[in-house]
């Protein structure tokens, strides 16, 4: 990892049991794709990115004890927290670099409680680090928002006809009831109830891009925890990377025990962490706004599992005083680097908030194929202050990379908890 980048980055790729090192890496933002080959757009260029194994269990990170994951979001940022302080205090030349967070799908929800959990540790001062903020994409923020504007998301573009809509807004108020009365668990197992309706009257639409559909495959015939497998986690760990991370990866590494391998417990994570899957963390993010904290929410305009539509609820009932000023302002276009006068993107910005439509993408923003993603990523990373131009930015920014080296460093989560904990969770570092 180099130190004389001027950025760092931690990601938190999509899903409880998505894999930072794995997907995240080869699938989205690494220097290489999953052929090992060199990728023609890689953070690293710019930055220091830090891919981490999260929850434990996720990627390489595993545990001996059945009791040992993590069963909610709070303890997640704890077991992470233990990581940083250790990565900040082992190299303190990043201590003053500033440090991103940047998430995606229900990566953004722990992110979100990272973000707050860090800087509480920094303002106390256990820890050494440059926090300078938080984006969150197409994040599992308000699970609820996303299931009650299923339906009418998909009715307006053509995927569900009358009888469809009721039946998928049927459904979504029982989620909102089990919500509402406390239980979380039964709202999650409502919640896959939801998608079956979904799938049954779309045939099979994409939850991740409307414009697609999956394979008819009769996944509602599956028990609850297999289901979502097949629906949101195999996608992450689709066979040519498992070959790759349990394949080359792991001889490369020569530090993981014969007992463990990528990806195989991604299905207890999940359901461990169901009780609190369906739990809304909008309260944290309105923390984060009021501690000053910079927070960014991009979403893409084809993302059904957490549609903009949801995404815009829930940020009108943030708490935040300048929340009515944003309200009044007018988004502004962001224009495609590859096609002159095409609209890439929208978005607005108030003070330490801003909010990116990004169209023409879908659930994993990072991966899509829109050319405005990096344009984005490069507005949060390199927010433009004072009287300096985008533009000039944008050319300052064009000489960095030319100048940049890429370094990149695979870090699994080492230490879930203190050593005074009774836990004997193990973790792998990279």
């Amino acid at each position: 990892m180099n130190s004389t980048l001027e950025i760092n980055v931690l990601v938190c790729p999509g899903r409880s049991g998505g894999s930072g090192t794995g997907f995240g890496n080869f699938e989205e933002i690494g220097p290489l794709d999953g052929d090992l080959q060199p990728r023609d757009t890689t953070w690293v260029q710019s930055a220091s990115v830090l891919f981490v194994d999260n929850p434990v269990g996720t990627g390489f990170s595993y545990t001996n004890r059945p009791d040992a994951f993590a069963t909610n979001v709070s303890t997640v940022a704890s077991d992470m927290l233990v990581l940083l302080r250790s990565f900040f205090s082992s190299r303190d030349d990043f201590q003053t670099i500033p440090f991103y967070i940047f998430s995606e799908s229900y990566g953004g929800k722990m992110a979100a409680a990272i973000s707050l959990e860090l800087t509480k540790a920094i303002a106390k001062g256990s820890i050494k680090c440059n926090f300078a903020g938080v984006a969150l994409g197409d994040s599992w923020i308000s699970p609820l928002d996303s299931v009650l504007t299923w339906g009418p998301y998909l009715y307006t573009t053509s995927l569900l006809d009358d009888p469809g809509l009721a039946e998928v807004n049927g459904v979504a108020q029982q989620v909102k009831a089990a919500v509402e009365q406390g239980q979380f668990l039964k709202a999650t197992e409502l919640w896959s109830q939801a998608e079956n309706a979904v799938e049954r009257n779309t045939n099979n639409v994409n939850f991740y891009n409307i414009l697609t559909q999956d394979p008819d495959e009769k996944v509602s015939r599956f028990p609850f925890t297999a289901l979502q497998w097949r629906r949101h986690l195999a996608r992450l760990h689709k066979q040519p990377l498992s070959e790759l991370m349990n394949g080359p990866i792991r001889k490369r590494l020569n530090v993981i025990p014969e007992n463990v391998t990528w990806g195989g417990q991604s299905n207890e994570v999940f359901s461990n962490m169901a009780g609190d899957f369906m739990r809304p963390v909008v309260d944290i993010v309105d923390q984060l706004l009021s501690a000053g904290v910079n927070v960014t929410v991009y979403n893409g305009q084809l993302d059904l599992i957490v549609d903009t539509m949801g995404q815009e609820l829930w940020v009108k009932r943030l708490q935040w005083e300048g929340l009515p000023y944003f309200n009044k302002l007018l988004w502004t276009p962001l224009y495609d680097p590859a096609s002159p006068g095409l609209t890439g993107a929208f978005y607005k910005t108030y003070k330490n908030f801003s909010f990116y439509w990004i169209l023409r993408a879908g659930h994993m923003v990072l991966s899509s194929p829109p050319i405005i993603t990096p344009v984005m990523c490069e507005r949060v990373l390199y927010r433009p202050i004072g009287t300096l131009g985008y533009i000039n930015m944008c050319e300052y920014l064009h000489q960095r990379l030319l100048l940049n080296q890429a370094h990149f460093l695979q870090f699994g989560i080492k230490a879930s908890r203190k050593k005074k904990t009774t836990s004997n969770r193990k973790a792998t570092e990279k």
